[in-house]
């Protein structure tokens, strides 16, 4: 029993002592926040693609009821589902002016911000007519046409403004 006790004392002694610190490298969090940042934002951004509609970059047609012929519209991209709009008509002295930006809110709506200037002889005896402000083109056949939804000009006749895509 004598010999048990210091050789107990002697194993608590070397069970007790520290041998080594052990080395933890420290992160750095804002390489961990920023990593995690640049996967949200991929995800985001396919997220948004898959939700744009149908591209109507380039030049279509636009027609007039009371104007022979057709003129042609320009549409810019200049964000996801946002354009630059600016398109004429002439037939003579008769003549349609389309210029403002647009934007798709739906698969049918298209707003339209900007002007729309006519002046068409049997209207008034070809005053100037001007429409500034938001207005709405509507589809209802999949995008392949889009209608002036107000259609009601300053001298209170109907217009048939229609953009062929």
């Amino acid at each position: 029993m004598k010999n048990f006790f210091p050789i107990l004392i002697l194993l608590s002694v070397i069970s007790c002592k520290k041998t080594e610190e052990t080395n933890v490298s420290k992160v750095d969090s804002s390489k961990i926040i920023d990593s995690i940042n640049v996967a949200r934002t991929k995800i985001n951004d396919s997220i948004l693609s898959s939700r744009a509609f149908k591209n109507l970059e380039g030049t279509h047609s636009l027609t007039h009821d009371q104007l022979s012929g057709t003129g042609k519209i320009t549409f810019k991209k200049t964000g996801q589902d946002e354009y630059q709009v600016s398109g004429k008509q002439v037939k003579g002295k008769d003549f349609l002016l389309i210029d403002g930006t647009a934007r798709m809110t739906s698969s049918k709506n298209l707003k339209f911000d900007g002007s729309i200037k006519q002046s068409i002889s049997e209207y008034d005896n070809g005053k100037l007519d001007v429409r500034n402000g938001k207005r709405n083109f509507s589809t209802k056949d999949g995008g392949k046409t889009f209608k002036l939804h107000e259609s009601v000009n300053n001298a209170g006749f109907s217009d048939k403004i229609i953009i062929k895509m």
